[in-house]
């Protein structure tokens, strides 16, 4: 055989000669960017996938050029390259998702919610306050609620009881003088123009290295109101006596003195108090309260019950210049 028909392999078997390319003029490729590469217009070329074409308005004038000039390299045998980057000119010129104002103001208000409900569940979980309070502590502030709870009750049913006599014809008369009496003397009480007795606190204090302040005496004084305490007086080492009242204050004087409502009083000070003795007692010991005050300024609070307090010291009435009654 020939060596016109056959070329050799190599391996001693003929190949036969696959159609070659023109050669000559007809042979060259076209110089045009936008020429058909002649391998595609082959029958026996296989079909390539053409890129999705995007729309016109998505297109700037740049990247259409850019398009062209890399599918004209690649028609002549371009580089990887020039392959990669026309690729990148055409997904840049896809249109992108996207996100809406809408969107945006949702994601954040999700967060913003989520952030609180964690904010509120770390703040409820722990309370600081009950956590440091020992077993005995807070079984007295729940006897103290209990029994703040019975006494309150008793006022409704002794006011209930009253009302009910003052409707009831005749008897209410004689119930509306016997009430107005009883209201009269509790007021009485109050502002310090009548003595009272009853069962009670003795609270003594005694300083240590710092003076016993006005302030810790304050601070017993509401302490012991907001038990209950229905009357109090209190008194300096030199026996003298003042009634407290809801006007009474306290001052600090010279050397460790104590100034309430304008008298001076020299320590120890001693406030006896009518009212339930144990709530009253569980007042005053309450974590960060009285006794922890003055303890820590290097003092000492000595609480006494007394089965029979006794409040003497009276309170000049206040004479009223511009209050009149209405009726």
């Amino acid at each position: 055989m020939s060596s016109d028909e056959h070329t050799e392999t190599g391996t001693g078997w003929p190949q036969p000669a696959g159609p070659g390319r023109p050669s000559g003029p007809a042979g060259e490729p076209d110089p045009r960017p936008d020429a058909p590469d002649p391998d595609e217009l082959s029958p026996l070329a296989p079909e390539r996938a053409e890129p999705p074409v995007a729309e016109p308005d998505r297109f700037d004038e740049g990247a259409t050029v850019d398009l062209g000039r890399a599918a004209g390299e690649g028609s002549g045998g371009s580089s990887p390259e020039a392959s990669a980057a026309a690729g990148s000119s055409v997904g840049a010129g896809l249109p992108r998702r996207r996100v809406s104002s809408a969107g945006v103001m949702i994601a954040v208000l999700l967060a913003l919610l989520g952030f609180t409900l964690v904010v509120q569940l770390k703040t409820t979980s722990t309370d600081p306050t009950v956590a440091a309070t020992r077993q005995e502590d807070l079984v007295r502030i729940l006897y103290d609620l209990n029994s703040r709870e019975v006494r309150l009750r008793q006022d409704i049913a002794a006011l209930e009881e009253s009302q009910r006599q003052l409707r009831s014809g005749e008897q209410g008369r004689q119930a509306a003088l016997d009430e107005a009496s009883r209201r009269a003397d509790e007021l009485g009480i109050l502002a310090g123009t009548l003595p009272a007795t009853g069962p009670g606190l003795a609270v003594r204090f005694e300083a240590g290295e710092k003076p016993i302040s006005a302030s810790r005496v304050l601070d017993a004084v509401q302490e012991l109101r907001g038990a209950g305490a229905e009357a109090m007086q209190i008194s300096g080492g030199d026996r003298a006596t003042v009634r407290i009242i809801a006007s009474t204050y306290f001052l600090d004087g010279e050397s460790g003195s104590l100034v309430v409502d304008g008298r001076r009083l020299t320590g120890p000070f001693t406030i006896t108090v009518i009212g339930d003795p144990a709530t009253m007692r569980t007042a005053l010991n309450i974590p960060g309260g009285v006794v922890a005050s003055v303890t820590g300024d290097g003092g000492k609070l000595i609480v006494e019950d007394r089965e029979a307090a006794e409040v003497s010291a009276l309170h000049a009435p206040i004479k009223l210049e511009h209050a009149r009654p209405v009726s």
